[in-house]
């Protein structure tokens, strides 16, 4: 990785679950995506696993992981990331936000989910770059996107901000894809088409009103947690050029579109 620019990327990537590890194209894209980056001096993580109001700030010092997920291979469960925290990250955070409505939150002993640590070891194994993660204080997405333009500024500093979902997400409706490979169902498709060309074409407007806007939207996202991630990297990203798809394709029947901002 070369070293710092002036401004920090943002991306929004989609995270899989704990098998990505056995995903030999998929790790391969992550940490192809990685290695073009710029190394950052920290990063700053917002997942779809994570929801709580007020906005929350997680481990700072000693960051644990949380296997939150069950039923899979004990040795899902042995993975270990050892990252450093980032407790002047941290501080940076509360003070852009201290001005908003409602303080900010700290759990000290809340570790990264799996929506952040199963891509970051795929893209940062070296474990060697402070990680912090912070709640979704919401859903809705003009707060998410609000968020995120609070939290642009640390792009100046080579903070590499990520939002963390999937394109699209519907664990049931997957159940009838034929495997990873299999084809992916038309409303997946559809919402993942559309999500790319509003993308491409900067309708950030649209994007921020899926609900009303994309095909499919209710089945792709029948609960939107796993989309809303994107709307905090929007945010962070403001007014640079519309994002980059850097990984596409589907993963049993699931969208794994994940851009680029900046």
């Amino acid at each position: 990785m070369t070293a710092p620019t002036d401004r920090m990327p943002v991306l929004y990537l989609s995270h899989g679950a704990p098998p990505l590890a056995d995903d030999a194209t998929w790790t391969r894209q992550l940490a192809g995506w990685s290695a073009d980056l710029p190394k950052p001096t920290s990063i700053l993580i917002v997942s779809a696993h994570w929801e709580e109001a007020p906005l929350t700030i997680g481990a700072t010092t000693t960051v644990p992981l949380v296997y939150d997920f069950w039923g899979f291979p004990e040795h899902y469960y042995r993975v270990r990331y050892g990252a450093p925290g980032a407790p002047e990250l941290a501080a940076k955070v509360r003070r852009l936000l201290h001005s908003g409505p409602t303080p900010v939150h700290d759990a000290p002993d809340r570790g990264l989910d799996h929506g952040a640590y199963v891509p970051l070891v795929e893209m940062f194994p070296g474990a060697d770059v402070p990680v912090l993660q912070v709640s979704m204080p919401s859903l809705d997405p003009q707060e998410l996107y609000d968020l995120g333009r609070k939290l642009a500024p640390l792009r100046d500093e080579g903070v590499l901000i990520i939002g963390s979902g999937f394109f699209t997400h519907n664990l049931r409706a997957m159940q009838s894809v034929d495997g990873v490979n299999g084809a992916p169902p038309a409303w997946s498709t559809e919402f993942d088409h559309w999500g790319a060309q509003a993308l491409t074409s900067g309708d950030i407007d649209a994007v921020l009103d899926f609900q009303h806007k994309a095909p499919g939207a209710q089945i792709a996202h029948p609960r939107t947690e796993h989309f809303a991630p994107l709307f905090v990297s929007l945010g962070a990203g403001g007014d640079a050029a519309a994002p980059r798809t850097v990984i596409d394709g589907y993963w049993y029947g699931l969208a794994k579109r994940s851009v680029q901002i900046g």
